[in-house]
């Protein structure tokens, strides 16, 4: 089966190296264009283009598809490229442009997008950090047949994975990376000796992962202990959950509710104890619920367990986070 691939991030790139080890033939590759990073902000091509070069697929890397939008000659040398493979499907996984009509209907048997949800839950772009932050149990991927809306297209192929009470997006993402990539192979096997069995999204249970704002990042002392630690897996790795020390912000990578009552009089983010098996601190709605912080990393170091993060970095027992001042006595 002649195959286009649309992807950018290594969820993507995981699917494409699963499509050609099962031996399919991507005739092109159409991925976001090179991005500065790293410390010395230098272009770096996206996981989906290194996998492509080290295999010798072409690539495209238009800013925008829209044949009417602010790059068409982009788009027009990505509509030639893409008619000129006289290509069967094409496979999008996390592409991260909007693919117009004449891009869906340019493959002969339409576009297939592995899609990092059980839909109708979390149509969007960040279905794995929500999943977590929600506190779901289960998730999974949906291989769907894509139209012209936000991941509203009938469902192929679905398929469970569970979430732990311990998963990061990092943990999760891995997962359902490899699970999306062993389940497009079946699905282009499954099509390759007829027509799928599509079953339209239910309309009841739509859900939508909004895209992460930066500014979700910084934990609100104020809300549930559950809620901010879920936060917390959530970010991990991108954007990170921060607080303020003082006038340093603290990145918080790992922490676990507690039995543990703060006083009546404690603030939200009132450090209640620091020791080297964890920081304490007050949270919650009235300030009485306790979190405890069992690994941090301040700005421009690594990733440290309580213990070792205090050694360096007092926490005083008072202080309020999220303040630039300590708590007032």
């Amino acid at each position: 089966m002649n195959i286009i691939f649309a992807g950018t991030p290594e969820f993507a790139a995981v699917a494409l190296d699963a499509l050609i080890a099962a031996g399919h033939d991507i005739a092109l590759v159409l991925t976001q264009p090179d991005r500065p990073a790293g410390r010395g902000m230098k272009l770096q091509p996206s996981a989906v283009k290194q996998v492509a070069l080290r295999h010798g697929i072409a690539v495209a890397q238009p800013h925008s598809l829209r044949l009417d939008g602010k790059y068409p000659d982009e788009a027009e040398a990505a509509r030639q490229a893409i008619a000129a493979t006289g290509a069967d499907v094409m496979v999008v996984a996390a592409y991260g442009l909007i693919l117009p009509q004449w891009t869906l209907d340019a493959p002969r048997r339409g576009c297939l997008n592995i899609h990092a949800s059980l839909l109708p839950r979390w149509r969007g772009a960040a279905p794995i950090h929500r999943a977590i932050e929600a506190g779901d149990t289960q998730t999974g991927i949906t291989i769907m047949q894509m139209d012209a809306g936000l991941d509203t297209g009938d469902m192929l192929l679905v398929e469970d994975e569970p979430v732990t009470a311990h998963d990061t997006t990092a943990t999760l993402h891995d997962r359902l990376a490899a699970l999306g990539g062993r389940l497009i192979v079946q699905a282009l096997a499954q099509a390759a000796q007829g027509p799928l069995h599509a079953t339209p999204q239910p309309e009841a249970g739509v859900t939508y992962a909004h895209k992460i704002d930066k500014r979700e990042a910084a934990i609100d002392w104020h809300l549930p202990a559950a809620q901010i630690e879920r936060r917390i897996r959530a970010f991990d790795p991108f954007p990170g959950a921060t607080t303020q020390s003082g006038d340093e912000s603290i990145k918080v990578w790992q922490a676990e509710t507690t039995d543990a009552q703060a006083r009546a009089a404690a603030q939200a983010g009132e450090v209640l104890e620091a020791t080297p098996d964890g920081i304490l601190v007050a949270c919650g709605p009235e300030g009485l619920q306790t979190l405890r912080l069992q690994v941090l990393q301040r700005a421009g170091g690594k990733r440290l367990a309580a213990g070792d993060f205090l050694r360096g970095h007092a926490l005083p027992v008072g202080g309020v986070l999220g303040s630039s001042t300590s708590r007032e006595t």
